[in-house]
């Protein structure tokens, strides 16, 4: 209940905007305009000076990519404006650059906050400026995605189980597709966990337990509406009709997909099955127009949770190494209904 009582109220922010700035209040450091993550402060908080007693965090966000980062930023940033007497908050937009994010957690060190939070736009690249992190006696908190690091170099991790996201969605597009024909494949962006498991847990899963299901391509569409569509409209040129699925690594892309398909003269979610993975309103109201088959879901309201786990470690409490979060899979036949809960 209390998680829907959340849910709810961010709908509103998520209406707002697809990236809310911190209701106004949290500080933030915004993108600059040659490109790279600013530190400038907007506002009187004090990190790094006289202790106020508040909760000091820094989070380093991949950027905008879909619909589902902007979800999970207006969770995080929902939060902290809610709660300013307690926690003071930095934010920084990476623009999809990692430099942007190692420039922004070097700025959270030297501010002295208690704990950094990082969405690792790619899987490697981490160790010299965790490190830096763990010298400083700053503990790491590793959000939806993971980073190829030492485990000692952070302190937990709160996502999904991306293989088993991928394991799901090849067992879906099985039943779509009567476990035979031909199939594409849409990856997220190069080098990033999220792409690399559900990559890997679908490709597994199909090898093992459906030979007759054949990958014919695969391409990444760097976790983007407009390049899922780029690269499907290049599989549709090559194979055309010999496509009987889409798997996509999430909504976005599949959107894309679905907008080629559509161009092409044939049927999304009839002549061309798609199985993706995030659940973003938009997918609902896809698969709800018979456009769209199957969303794995991500969920990417990890506001609290991830506040809650940044307060336990500022206090010296042992916390997970893994807290997954709770996720289920929504199909076509329920969508109608389902989108009616649905708040990103």
């Amino acid at each position: 209940m209390k998680m829907r009582r959340f849910a709810a109220a961010i709908l509103s922010v998520l209406m707002f905007s697809a990236c809310v700035t911190g209701c106004g209040s949290t500080e933030e450091t915004p993108a600059a305009t040659d490109g790279t993550a600013s530190t400038e402060s907007t506002s009187d908080t004090n990190a790094g000076g006289e202790d106020d007693g508040k909760l000091k965090v820094g989070f380093a966000q991949i950027g905008q990519e879909s619909g589902w980062r902007d979800a999970e930023t207006a969770s995080i940033q929902f939060y902290a404006g809610q709660n300013l007497d307690t926690i003071d908050f930095k934010f920084a937009d990476a623009q999809q650059k990692q430099e942007n994010q190692i420039k922004a957690i070097k700025s959270f060190i030297d501010m002295g906050v208690d704990v950094i939070g990082l969405a690792p736009v790619v899987e490697t690249g981490w160790d010299a400026v965790f490190t830096e992190a763990k010298d400083a006696g700053i503990p790491i908190i590793l959000v939806d995605r993971m980073a190829d690091v030492p485990e000692d170099l952070y302190a937990t991790f709160i996502g999904s189980d991306f293989i088993e996201e991928g394991k799901n969605a090849a067992d879906e597009m099985a039943k779509l597709i009567g476990n035979s024909g031909k199939i594409v494949q849409l990856e997220g962006t190069v080098g990033a966990s999220a792409a690399n498991d559900r990559k890997k847990g679908f490709e597994d899963q199909m090898a093992a337990e459906y030979p007759d299901i054949e990958i014919i391509a695969s391409q990444t569409g760097d976790f983007t509406r407009a390049k899922g569509k780029e690269v499907m409209e290049s599989f549709l040129k090559t194979y055309g009709s010999d496509i009987k699925g889409v798997y996509a690594h999430n909504d976005d892309m599949v959107l894309g997909a679905i907008e080629a398909i559509k161009e092409a003269g044939l049927k999304p979610g009839e002549d061309i099955k798609t199985v993706s993975c995030d659940g973003v309103k938009a997918i609902f109201e896809a698969m709800a127009a018979g456009e769209a088959n199957v969303t794995i879901e991500c969920n990417p309201l990890l506001g609290p949770v991830f506040f809650e786990t940044a307060q336990k470690l500022a206090n010296g409490e042992t916390v997970e190494k893994w807290i997954k979060s709770e996720e289920g899979i929504f199909r076509q036949e329920t969508a109608a209904e389902d989108i009616k809960t649905r708040v990103y």
